[in-house]
């Protein structure tokens, strides 16, 4: 008796080891032939140049700055929402409780925790807002010195490609006469003007970009808190003792 045609297919367990099976294959292709555009002397050259160059423009925490701003500019947006839930929350449990009982050092959002601390102490409405101002402009002036960077950065990634190419051409022309030489060297100098060009296209320029949209967002975001947090210290206010009639 013939065997049918579904004894020849894999079994339900089966379908996912092929698939697994399938997934090592992809990833060593890609990465035998990805290897051959890998090479750490050029890769150092672009990379530690533009580091080092970028770096020499500014303090060093402009450098720290710049680069813990990478994990941050992968996320989303600035949320307005949670900022305004902890901002009600602080408003209900002042009518509740009284302004007092607000604790500001329980709110994740630093703006905010300043914002309820002010009222506690009891600012106006006038000092509310100009404090929120002056936080956001120091916020404003810190992305501007991350977002400089990064445009430092893509300019100059460009050229470390080229120190990297003319190196690379040196050591090739100093080395005619050795073939096994001449590979390497040729090859460090075309990598370095690809890694150049990598760097600076399809990395820094665009973060650059995008962490001057995430700031303009937020930026727009937390100037709707203004007139929540001016009808907060509106309400908690002390009030203004009256003045005797003469």
């Amino acid at each position: 008796m013939g065997r049918s045609f579904s004894s020849f297919l894999p079994a339900a367990g089966g379908e996912g080891a092929l698939r697994r099976l399938a997934r090592l294959l992809l990833i060593a292709w890609a990465m035998t032939t990805l290897s051959v555009l890998f090479d750490p002397l050029a890769l150092a050259i672009v990379v530690g140049g533009t580091l080092v160059a970028t770096a020499a423009r500014g303090p060093v925490g402009d450098t720290v700055a710049a680069l813990a701003a990478i994990r941050p500019a992968l996320r989303r947006r600035f949320d307005a929402e949670a900022a305004r839930a902890e901002l009600a929350i602080a408003e209900r449990l002042s009518q509740a409780r009284g302004v007092l009982a607000v604790d500001a050092e329980t709110i994740r959002d630093a703006d905010v925790a300043a914002g309820v601390e002010a009222v506690v102490g009891g600012a106006g409405p006038d000092a509310i807002e100009h404090l929120l101002a002056a936080r956001r402009a120091a916020r404003r002036e810190r992305h501007m010195i991350v977002h400089d960077w990064w445009t430092a950065a893509a300019e100059t990634a460009p050229a470390m490609g080229m120190i990297g190419t003319l190196f690379g051409l040196v050591r090739m022309f100093q080395a005619m006469d050795d073939p096994a030489t001449i590979g390497h060297a040729m090859a460090i100098a075309l990598l370095a003007t690809l890694y150049g060009a990598i760097l600076a296209n399809l990395f820094a320029a665009p973060l650059a970009a995008r962490l001057q949209r995430l700031s303009r967002a937020e930026e727009d975001a937390r100037r709707r808190l203004v007139k929540p947090f001016r009808a907060y210290a509106a309400r908690e206010a002390p009030p203004t003792p009256r003045r005797s009639a003469a």
